[in-house]
């Protein structure tokens, strides 16, 4: 990791990007969030305070556990004057957010606990799975790989064709029961 001298106190685009571990693109998306902020020069070039590493690095680590993006900047909106985080900011914030950090981390258990059940198709639409689709919910609307949103006559389609697949194996087990075919 290259070292600022300590008497630079703006960063180029791309020293804050060699410093902090983040890409180019991801530090002009965090400043259009308004999660970071630069000063231009007279040749248009950005040029960010020092104390902007430790806000990247709040924010890539917000975000390594799974905290989206408008709840960092809502967090970094609070402290005052735009103060970069300190490590009680980080206290306060990161308590705030446990709760939802455990509800995901019961999900995350839940998910590992039964991925051996899963078959891997991503239809995720059979019986027994208990992922993403508690009593097969989504399988009473048909087999896929993923789940469409259908309009009302789209939806009406479907259950006449349903209704229509089921009359036609009604009627081939009563064909069969009678010993026709």
């Amino acid at each position: 990791m290259p070292q600022i001298p300590e008497k630079i106190h703006e960063l180029t685009v791309g020293q804050l990007a060699a410093r902090s571990g983040a890409a180019v693109s991801a530090l002009h998306f965090y400043e259009t969030k308004g999660l970071i902020s630069s000063r231009r020069t007279t040749g248009n070039q950005r040029r960010y305070h020092r104390d902007t590493l430790r806000r990247v690095a709040f924010v890539r680590a917000a975000q390594r556990v799974g905290i989206p993006l408008a709840t960092i900047r809502e967090a970094l909106a609070e402290l005052p004057e735009e103060r970069t985080p300190t490590r009680e900011d980080w206290a306060r914030l990161s308590a705030a957010w446990r709760a939802e950090l455990d509800e995901r981390i019961k999900q995350l258990n839940r998910l590992r606990d039964h991925l051996t059940d899963c078959i891997g198709c991503g239809c995720l639409s059979l019986a027994t799975c208990v992922l993403s689709n508690p009593n097969d919910a989504f399988g009473e609307r048909g087999s896929g790989s993923r789940l469409l949103v259908e309009k009302r006559a789209g939806e009406k389609r479907a259950g006449e064709q349903r209704a229509g697949k089921q009359r036609e194996e009604e009627q081939r087990e009563e064909e069969k029961a009678a010993g026709c075919c």
